[in-house]
């Protein structure tokens, strides 16, 4: 008889076994916030999704429109657990510095993922050639919540200038930004994207365009509220028929998590990335140089701990 219960257990604890090996893995969904469909980051977005999800079938991936600003609040918040950021914004966000209204928490660095550049894009017969020209000027800017468009009104600030003296201002999106520069509703265009950006490209093929440069008063305005600042040059080839190279402010397109969200996601993210960057950069041509080294670099917000993992396991500290 106790031979009889024996063989009863063991067929009962393998049936038991069996069933719950059938059961299959709960898949891993959720929103990966990146920006305006139009920008750069978009289709950045959409192509680590594609890899992502080819790596892990039980990974199911939303990539939703966002904002630089409304992205970090969204990690802080819960909303979504993972976005595209910039890294001047966490680092303010960080700090309970405007345009946040608190300390955010609960948002860790992924990586950097390519330079960022402010553009700030006129009309060659609007006679724009300093940032103190745009007064009396239409200009199109991104929408609130997006960096470029804080920047914006820091680089009038900057000059002694607002949105006051301006003849108008449209926060629209690049598409509606675009048409305005065509059509002539529009002097100025800014907007803090990739270069080249496909939308300044659109106006360039259309109307003769300049970059207006920053200046080393201006630029130091900038650095003086955040070190995540870095002037660049952008070169006179990266638009048709600019007069010549211009400075301009740049800063880094990053990946944020929830500090506490999945390590195991986390690290798919960060391995499509790093082992994908030739296939990204058909999407990005800026990723094409990417490092581990650049992608792990310290810029003030602490990292992920599945990512300080990832990078240590490929000898990067």
């Amino acid at each position: 008889m106790s031979n009889l219960k024996t063989k009863l257990k063991a067929g009962l604890l393998a049936t038991a076994m069996a069933a719950v090996m059938t059961v299959p893995a709960q898949a891993e969904e959720f929103v990966l916030s990146s920006g305006s469909q139009g920008g750069s980051w978009f289709p950045l977005a959409g192509a680590i999704k594609a890899i992502a999800e080819e790596m892990d079938p039980d990974m199911s991936i939303t990539v939703t429109p966002g904002a630089g600003v409304a992205n970090i609040v969204g990690v802080a918040t819960g909303s979504f657990p993972v976005a595209f950021a910039n890294t001047i914004s966490t680092v303010d966000a960080l700090a309970g510095r405007e345009p946040f209204r608190e300390v955010a928490e609960n948002v860790c660095n992924l990586g950097t993922l390519y330079p960022q550049w402010f553009q700030i894009v006129a009309r060659d017969d609007a006679n724009v050639t300093s940032i103190e020209d745009f007064a009396g000027r239409r200009l199109t800017t991104q929408q609130n919540g997006h960096t470029g468009e804080f920047l914006t009104r820091g680089l009038l600030d900057a000059v002694g200038l607002s949105y006051d003296d301006l003849d108008s201002v449209s926060h629209v999106s690049y598409s509606d930004s675009v048409n305005q520069m065509k059509d002539g509703h529009a002097d100025i265009f800014t907007l803090g994207t990739a270069l080249p950006a496909g939308a300044v490209m659109d106006v360039a093929t259309s109307r003769d365009i300049e970059i207006v440069p920053i200046t080393d008063e201006i630029f130091d305005h900038f650095k003086a509220q955040n070190a995540a600042f870095i002037r660049r040059t952008i070169p006179a080839d990266s638009y048709p028929n600019l007069s010549g190279p211009t400075e301009a402010i740049t800063y880094g397109t990053h990946m944020i998590a929830a500090c506490d969200y999945s390590g195991e996601v986390v690290q798919t993210l960060l391995t499509a990335v790093a082992d994908n960057l030739e296939t990204l950069s058909a999407v990005n041509r800026s990723m094409a140089t990417l490092t581990l080294e650049e992608m792990a670099a310290d810029i003030g917000v602490p990292l992920h701990p599945a990512a300080a993992e990832f990078y240590a396991e490929r000898g990067i500290n």
